[in-house]
């Protein structure tokens, strides 16, 4: 996640600085840090952030899930936590899922293919005002 777009959510999130702080558990010079791109925002405070703006989002309309929409093969589907916990609508939140066939090592890892996701895409350039 990138200083920009950890602003706009925060500010989608309708919080202050301080608010955001609290609400993340870290300082609020560490939101200063994020927000002016001098800190890297870690994977925790991301997945966090995502977390809550994802509940803001899906709080209306149907649920789609990640295995319906990518035609995920079965073999994947039944092995993936995200099929295993009725959480196709959260798949980028949960680690351990087989997108693309595999698993990956690290939250960083995950969401350079979440990124480029037509499930994440969909629900998080809503938020961009996409």
């Amino acid at each position: 996640m990138e200083s920009n777009e950890f602003k706009i959510f925060r500010s989608r999130l309708g919080r202050t600085q301080k608010e955001m702080a609290q609400l993340l558990g870290v300082s609020i010079k560490a939101i200063h840090s994020y927000e002016q791109g001098w800190r890297k925002i870690p994977g925790h405070v991301e997945r966090h952030v995502y977390f809550l703006v994802s509940r803001i989002l899906q709080r209306t309309g149907e649920k789609k899930k990640c295995w319906d929409l990518l035609n995920c093969p079965e073999e994947h589907m039944t092995r993936c936590p995200a099929y295993e916990f009725q959480s196709g609508d959260m798949c980028w939140f949960i680690n351990g899922t087989r997108c693309e066939g595999k698993t990956h090592d690290s939250w960083d890892k995950k969401m350079e293919t979440c990124r480029n996701c037509d499930v994440f895409v969909a629900l998080f350039d809503e938020m961009h005002g996409g």
